[in-house]
């Protein structure tokens, strides 16, 4: 794993002729709600990471924090990035840019911000389905096709809405 500032996540998307998905007009979006139980949001965060990002690099950018502080968990956040020799802050550092082989990693990264009550994207290089996880719980997915929503409906129904966002 790689931490960027926020200039470096802008500059990884531009150099792939992308914006945020949330930025793009009419583009499809699937919305899940985190489950009630927070145990399960492993399942989610371990999902998104190991079939979303079709093993090429992803960039988890967090874009939201502190707004809600009794559930942050600073000090776990900073030890498990400090295991990547990484000292910097997150408001220096937001970005965490996860290559092919680091799937695993990439899920405990998103577990423990959505988690903490934290928002942000997760940003594939495939860009065949990215996604926007909110502080206000829940995950809004984007792909260019409806087609590309195939597992993530499968997998996530049982916290799909039954309509689009």
């Amino acid at each position: 794993m790689r931490c960027y500032t926020h200039q470096e996540c802008e500059e990884w998307l531009s150099g792939r002729q992308r914006q945020k998905p949330d930025s793009i007009p009419e583009v499809p979006v699937e919305h899940i709600d985190y489950p009630s139980e927070p145990y399960r949001i492993f399942f989610i965060a371990h999902l998104i990471a190991t079939s979303m990002t079709y093993r090429m690099p992803t960039l988890l950018w967090v874009t939201e924090w502190g707004i809600w502080p009794s559930s942050e968990n600073w000090h776990l956040y900073y030890k498990l990035r400090q295991t990547y020799g990484d000292q910097r802050l997150l408001h220096e550092t937001p970005g965490h840019l996860f290559l092919e082989h680091e799937a695993e990693d990439l899920a405990s990264f998103l577990q423990i911000a959505m988690l903490n009550g934290w928002g942000g994207y997760v940003l594939t290089r495939a860009n065949y389905v990215n996604a926007f996880f909110s502080h206000d719980e829940y995950i809004n997915f984007f792909a260019e096709h409806d087609q590309n929503f195939a597992d993530v409906q499968k997998a996530l129904g049982p916290y799909r809405k039954s309509d689009r966002a």
